[in-house]
């Protein structure tokens, strides 16, 4: 199966499922989050642990941080409240920074290992 392929299933999932569309959204706004010591989106890098879209138009965000002594620990968080809640529909998000499990990078994705050269 082609990637245009693929990529044209998911939107016809999205459009046919609202909830999937928003969830879509969240975490288009989410990728333009970055760390400014690694050129890939948090969401690539794997920091976003977990993204609950609740029923009254909030969303609660679990991410990490590539290390407990990241310089941007109190920056990156706020960053990504207020890109998601640029998203239509989400008036409020909560993002909490976890450090279980710690993050390992075996937690990125190919595409951030793509960009990083470490294949």
């Amino acid at each position: 199966m082609s990637d245009e392929t693929t990529q044209n299933e998911t939107q016809a999932v999205a459009e046919d499922d609202p909830q999937a569309k928003l969830r879509e959204d969240i975490i288009a706004a989410v990728k333009t989050c970055y760390d400014p010591e690694i050129p890939v989106d948090i969401w690539e890098l794997g920091l976003i642990y977990r993204v609950d879209i609740l029923e009254d138009a909030k969303v609660e965000i679990d991410m990490t941080l590539t290390s407990p002594m990241c310089p941007v620990a109190g920056e990156l968080p706020a960053q990504v409240q207020m890109a998601v809640e640029t998203v239509d529909w989400v008036k409020e998000c909560k993002v909490e920074v976890v450090w279980d499990p710690p993050w390992r990078q075996d937690m990125m994705s190919e595409v951030a290992q793509v960009q990083l050269d470490m294949f």
